[in-house]
């Protein structure tokens, strides 16, 4: 089973859009993949349709009172299943902070369903905290939507930043930055996303558009690639996850 972490210190970015989308296109090429909503807004959640609620919150998996099994929903799609978010989620670093190893809790849970998943996405809130620290632990990789603007630039140095300074807490943790919410006719798009491939050669060639067709998700409440097949970003999504795999 492999973990990718969908991450960014900034918000509104693209990550739920990432999560969600990329679930979508591995559980069509027949991966059995889970979601896991860590982010107490819940978008990914109401993405898929599915009440966000988890009994006795996110307070019983990190306490291991409730099974990460127990939490799980079905989704419409078939290989595709969804820890929803649950409100409670905003409390998720105290009570990490209370906990016995704090930082092995959020792998602890997912090992009870490594047998049963080829690929867990976790859906992360902005920041970098206890929970964001946990989920490095856990994680394969990182995969990281950055848009080429200034501010969005320069979270992707202070993470890798962070990433350098903490050798020991990333292990061998894989970040996988990759363009999102691009528009190529605009100037200062293209200036800085080759001033950052510069920067970062490992950066990933795939880039997401900005597209209506991918806002309307919150219309329809499905991946992109539901009800927009063929389309640009949907097929953007599909080269994204085709390069993740080539580096995992």
């Amino acid at each position: 089973m492999k973990v990718l972490a969908t991450y960014n210190i900034k918000g509104g970015v693209g990550k739920t859009a990432t999560a969600v989308n990329l679930a979508h296109v591995a559980a069509a090429h027949g991966n059995r993949v889970l979601v896991w909503d860590l982010d107490p807004q819940g978008a990914a959640t109401f993405y898929f349709r599915v009440k966000p609620k988890v009994k006795g919150g996110g307070k019983a998996i990190v306490r291991g009172s409730l099974e990460l099994g127990d939490a799980i929903k079905a989704t419409d799609f078939d290989n595709l299943d969804l820890v929803p978010a649950d409100f409670s989620y905003r409390h998720l670093d105290l009570w990490l902070d209370d906990a016995k190893k704090p930082l092995v809790r959020i792998r602890r849970a997912l090992r009870q369903v490594s047998d049963e998943y080829d690929y867990v996405f976790l859906d992360c809130p902005p920041s970098i905290s206890l929970t964001s620290e946990s989920v490095f632990r856990a994680a394969d990789a990182l995969l990281v939507p950055t848009i080429p603007t200034t501010l969005s630039l320069r979270t992707y140095e202070q993470l890798d930043r962070f990433v350098e300074e903490n050798p020991d807490m990333v292990r061998e943790l894989k970040i996988l930055g990759f363009f999102s919410m691009v528009d190529r006719h605009k100037r200062l798009h293209r200036r800085f996303m080759n001033e950052l491939r510069t920067a970062h050669p490992e950066m990933l060639d795939a880039t997401i558009p900005n597209s209506t067709d991918i806002e309307r998700m919150g219309v329809h409440r499905e991946p992109v690639g539901a009800y927009g097949k063929g389309s640009k970003p949907a097929r953007a999504y599909e080269a994204l996850w085709s390069e993740i795999q080539t580096r995992l």
